[in-house]
């Protein structure tokens, strides 16, 4: 087990519970005994499981503030009832209140709520098992912890590289489709929210198709990661470049206007027809695009669907044009 485990509580309980779960091993185990350092230290390093010391000010209004920061809710939240006045001796006509109390830890964030009352037997055979059933049933919630919280950061990690790759273009590691039809909408609203300009520039390779009908797939795909690289590592910051999908290319040109927009298309037109792409030692092709570009108004749709509409129009233009050229608004 290698884990980190964030107990909460006076220093009596933090003396007393960092005794009942010395057995676990590979259990990196850290101790805080005052509330208002508890959250700043969740958001710079985060531990699988929080025991919290219920008798603690404020140690049930942790577990719900846990639960709702996003950044460190998958902490689990083991709360431990010491309140003398709950912890005492009890019959069996208490089983109400056991509960109540329970769902009230529950219903507040805690993810398990322990009684752990002091031993108070007269057998020392006795108190010695009770003792060990306590520090058994401490030890399995940390262990249920464990598991449920090291599940979903592995669930998380998987989520997170399940969308990388279906955003990513696996031929040119460009941004896919998708990831435009997701980030576009994003920065239409950026844009009109901060009142600042924003362009679109959709490219094709010309004639393409002769490319792979002459030399192979392979080397038009080997066209195409060359201009991709070619494309990426001569953007501006704050562009991002697509692939749209086959042959074509999208650039957003975030804080870009009319005026710049066209500058931005010829240059990039320059910089794949100005130097062969050298294929391999033996082939080295002369590539020439052609180019569309369009800036965002007051009547473009939230999506941005109409500005990629008009860009791509202005595209088919240029292409028309005799291609290699550049067509804007």
């Amino acid at each position: 087990m290698d884990a980190f485990v964030l107990v909460v509580g006076g220093d009596a309980f933090i003396a007393t519970f960092l005794k009942r779960i010395s057995d676990l091993t590979a259990l990196q185990v850290e101790a805080l005994s005052q509330m208002d350092e508890v959250m700043p230290m969740l958001e710079n390093r985060l531990p699988h499981v929080v025991i919290v010391q219920a008798r603690f000010e404020g140690s049930l209004e942790l577990c719900c503030q846990i639960k709702q920061q996003t950044q460190v809710s998958g902490i689990y939240c083991i709360l431990v009832e010491d309140r003398p006045q709950i912890t005492r001796e009890r019959t069996l006509w208490d089983r109400q209140g056991e509960m109540a109390l329970s769902c009230e830890a529950l219903e507040k964030g805690a993810d398990a709520y322990l009684q752990i009352a002091p031993v108070r037997r007269k057998s020392a055979a006795l108190a010695l098992k009770e003792m060990q059933l306590q520090n058994r049933l401490l030890v399995a919630q940390i262990q249920a912890g464990l598991r449920k919280v090291q599940n979903y950061r592995q669930l998380m990690r998987t989520n997170d590289l399940l969308s990388t790759m279906a955003l990513a273009d696996p031929l040119t590691e460009l941004n896919n489709r998708r990831a435009l039809e997701w980030e576009l909408p994003r920065q239409v609203q950026n844009a009109r929210t901060r009142l600042r300009p924003l362009s679109l520039v959709i490219l094709d390779v010309d004639f393409f198709k002769s490319i792979n009908d002459n030399y192979g797939h392979l080397v038009g795909d080997r066209v195409l990661q060359l201009l991709s690289a070619r494309l990426r590592y001569n953007l501006r910051f704050q562009d991002t470049l697509f692939r749209y999908g086959g042959e074509e290319f999208v650039v957003i040109l975030s804080n870009t206007d009319v005026q710049e927009a066209p500058m931005v298309a010829h240059r990039l037109r320059r910089l794949i027809g100005d130097q062969p792409f050298s294929i391999n030692p033996t082939t080295a092709l002369n590539i020439t695009i052609s180019l569309g570009s369009s800036t965002l108004n007051d009547a473009d749709d939230p999506k941005g669907v109409s500005l990629l509409q008009r860009a791509d129009e202005n595209l088919l233009q240029a292409k028309s044009d005799g291609r290699n050229r550049v067509v804007s608004e």
